[in-house]
């Protein structure tokens, strides 16, 4: 089986978010399995220099963009194992970022359309095109409309993820002819709340349509999450579903984690009562085994339920021992809050403004409960890694937390867990938690059984794989 993935973002080369990681760890997951996945994405200009070394011209062509004609240079590098065609057209991606240009339609359209173009002129005939967000939602569509009774394409299928439903590729009526080609009596297919709508367009064409997590499938059909789409989505919701993203646990390893100050395992969790102590020591908390430490690594936004935080933060320092950590930044309501509770209980909170992947190793390390109160949460990934390094998640039930974690009130699960978004029941469920933490020989045996969880990529892939070949049988 052949996939092309088109994506606007792939790790190693550019990333800003959670797609890069997606789209740098997946298709290595199914390579592994055999699947012969290659990745298109576009050759931008914040590239670094020792990857474009390693990259070679492949071949060039001509790609139709509305009424005129782009220059498409194809180049070719392997990461992991994958090959990687990158997209070069210096008007469109010679620009400092990869995201927030004016004619953002425009560039994600010529690439989408030479994401197509190009598979002739490269000798490589995808079994699935699968295409991810907004950047890429053009590629079904053009599918559709002008390769899908071409004979060279016959055969193909294609998948579109949606890894948040927020953004949509939304811009006015204006685009369909003289930016994305699209002809008249097409235009319905576009066409949203009198805009054109790039992933309601991708919703129509698509033969199968993925979320990053089964719950977040669901979540999806109900407009308080939908952003307007809930329409199309219930109306094409037979084939729709969910597929829980992963983690790459090699590189989250704490076994073999040089960031660490003492590496430790599931089978050996001696290193982590290290990592706690010196994580007290290098951000300023009093060091004390016995004190709960429970840590946030987070976007200080809405979304990932910071209100619920402030509004029960005085009950938790006055109610409880335990001490609190914050690693990352955002609002600056919400920055300005954390940093006056830092100077307000010195010694037990400690707010670090800023991201550094090393301290957030270290947090994720040296916590004994990870709070992540979301709003919303399409998939999450901070879950996962905190399960791996034995930190208890206390998550809400949205999205993909509730997909990966399982209350642990029957003695099964991996975590704590609550419904509503509301403070007070994120009190119960943080407590709970802390009355978990004291007693110290059940508390080993959740940590045990929390980082034997399989959060792999492999799991997700072999999901991929069922997926793909369940469309190539239709």
């Amino acid at each position: 089986m052949k996939v092309l993935y088109c994506t606007s973002e792939a790790l190693p080369f550019a990333a800003t978010g959670g797609l890069g990681d997606v789209a740098g760890s997946l298709p290595q997951a199914l390579r592994r399995r055999l699947i012969g996945c290659r990745v298109v994405m576009p050759l931008y200009d914040d590239i670094p220099q020792e990857l474009r070394d390693r990259m070679h011209f492949v071949t060039s062509l001509s790609v139709p963009v509305a009424w005129r004609r782009q220059y498409c240079g194809v180049f070719e590098a392997r990461a992991g194992g994958v090959i990687y065609y990158l997209i070069d057209n210096q008007y469109y991606f010679k620009r400092p970022g990869l995201y927030g240009h004016y004619d953002d339609a425009e560039r994600f359209a010529f690439l989408s359309r030479a994401a197509l173009e190009m598979l002739p002129a490269i000798d490589f005939k995808p079994d699935i095109i699968h295409s991810n967000d907004w950047q890429t939602a053009m590629v079904p569509v053009y599918f559709r409309l002008f390769y899908a009774n071409n004979p060279w394409y016959q055969g193909i299928k294609t998948v579109m993820t949606i890894h948040n439903i927020q953004y949509q590729g939304k811009y006015g009526m204006e685009l369909v002819r003289d930016v994305l080609g699209i002809p008249d009596s097409a235009a319905q297919l576009l066409e949203y709340d009198k805009c054109v709508n790039m992933l309601k367009g991708s919703i129509e064409c698509a033969n199968w349509i993925t979320t990053v997590s089964p719950t977040y499938a669901k979540e999806i059909l109900d407009p308080w999450f939908s952003y307007g789409l809930e329409g199309i989505l219930n109306s094409r919701s037979w084939k729709l579903s969910g597929i829980l993203n992963g983690i790459d646990t090699v590189h989250y390893d704490p076994q073999n984690d040089a960031t660490l100050p003492v590496p430790f395992s599931a089978e050996d969790l001696t290193g982590k009562a290290e990592n706690k102590r010196a994580l007290q020591e290098q951000l300023g908390l009093l060091q004390d085994a016995d004190t709960p430490l429970v840590g946030m690594v987070t976007r200080l936004v809405a979304q990932k339920g910071l209100d619920l935080v402030r509004e029960s933060f005085e009950r938790i320092m006055a109610e409880t021992n335990a001490q609190f950590v914050l690693l990352g930044s955002g609002d600056y309501e919400y920055e300005s809050f954390f940093r006056e509770m830092q100077g307000r209980y010195p010694g037990r909170v400690c707010t670090y403004i800023g991201f550094v992947p090393e301290v957030s190793r270290r947090v994720y390390a040296g916590c004994d409960i990870f709070l992540m109160p979301s709003k919303s949460e399409p998939c999450g990934l901070s879950q996962m890694i905190a399960l791996r390094y034995g930190a208890i998640p206390v998550v809400r039930e949205t999205g993909g937390l509730k997909d990966s974690i399982q209350d642990s009130g029957d003695g099964e699960g991996n975590g704590f867990t609550f419904q509503t978004y509301d403070s007070g029941d994120m009190l119960y469920a943080l407590y709970r938690a802390l009355e978990g933490y004291a007693n110290r020989a059940g508390w080993e045996i959740l940590v045990r059984r929390a980082m034997a969880c399989d959060n792999s990529w492999g799991r997700s892939a072999n999901e991929y794989i069922r997926l793909y070949r369940e469309l190539l049988k239709q």
